[in-house]
């Protein structure tokens, strides 16, 4: 864990739950993307850097999940260094409750207020600031999270964040992690068609061809979206629903599988009533789902 691997001419990342890029500019000048899931992921990536003789100017964030944002308190306060950030995601890392209150829907409990839903808060910069390194490309990635984004580095290598999952992780756990179905699905398509030297998923393999996982990932947005059709035949309530489908696919519930699924099931039910496939009512006092025959 935490091996440095480089995968182009200034392309490096390091192996670790989510993989923590690094883009080297030049002999000593080195910036993050992301930092890891917590303070000692950050002594970790300060120790590397060290042993490499790298300066670290600056942190490009691609989201603001816990596990990648994780290490940028503890490395700012290291180092001083920019944290580069945009949008609703720069808001969750500057107030990272925020996280763990949209993952449940109202004040998390304190049993979800911990360093896998709620990082260590830190300062960022906008991705317009003049420090942002103009030679990468930001490409969105919109789905996984609100405003999420990958990085083409200048030697060809993209990091795509978490736009993907491993096809280990989609048999294990089935359910990952969506917050807009719609884009997510339209970014896969993307992502299909980018051209790459070497593409670095946060939570898969890096390859030089992304398809055949890509085909992977859409094949298991479409059989979980038939699935909730087929379980909504008859109208429910979306407790009942996730009940349904941690039996069916054999999933643990615990508070953190509650929302993280919970969330990603809200989702696809949005998604499905938006294109017409299910509809909702209020009947009992209870909001219920039901597929359109």
């Amino acid at each position: 864990m935490y091996e440095l691997i480089q995968v182009g001419e200034q392309s490096y990342y390091l192996q670790s739950p989510a993989k923590i890029g690094i883009y080297l500019k030049n002999d000593k000048d080195a910036y993050l993307i992301d930092s890891g899931n917590d303070k000692d992921a950050g002594r970790k990536v300060r120790k590397i850097l060290e042993q490499q003789g790298w300066d670290l100017k600056a942190i490009l964030n691609t989201h603001s999940n816990a596990d990648h944002i994780g290490g940028n308190s503890y490395l700012q306060q290291q180092y001083g260094c920019k944290i580069f950030s945009r949008g609703i995601e720069a808001a969750f890392t500057q107030y990272p409750l925020l996280e763990p209150s949209f993952l449940y829907g109202g004040y998390p409990f304190k049993d979800l207020q911990h360093k896998f839903l709620m990082a260590a808060a830190s300062t960022t910069t906008d991705f317009s600031d003049t420090d942002f390194p103009q030679e990468i490309e930001i490409i969105p990635l919109p789905g996984h999270f609100f405003e999420m984004v990958g990085f083409r580095i200048p030697d060809g290598t993209v990091f795509l964040a978490d736009c993907l999952s491993s096809t280990a992780t989609l048999e294990k756990y089935q359910l990952t992690f969506i917050y807009d179905v719609a884009a997510y699905l339209q970014t896969l398509e993307m992502v299909a068609a980018l051209p790459a030297k070497m593409f670095v998923p946060a939570h898969a393999e890096a390859t030089s061809d992304i398809r055949p996982l890509v085909a992977a990932n859409q094949q298991k947005i479409w059989e979980i979206a038939e699935h909730l059709k087929t379980i909504c035949k008859e109208p429910l309530n979306f407790e009942r629903i996730l009940q349904r489908l941690f039996a069916d696919y054999q999933l643990q519930m615990n508070y953190e599988q509650y929302v993280l699924v919970g969330s990603t099931v809200r989702s696809y039910l949005s998604w499905l009533k938006d294109t017409a496939q299910i509809t909702a009512s209020i009947t009992d006092n209870q909001l219920l789902w039901q597929t359109i025959e």
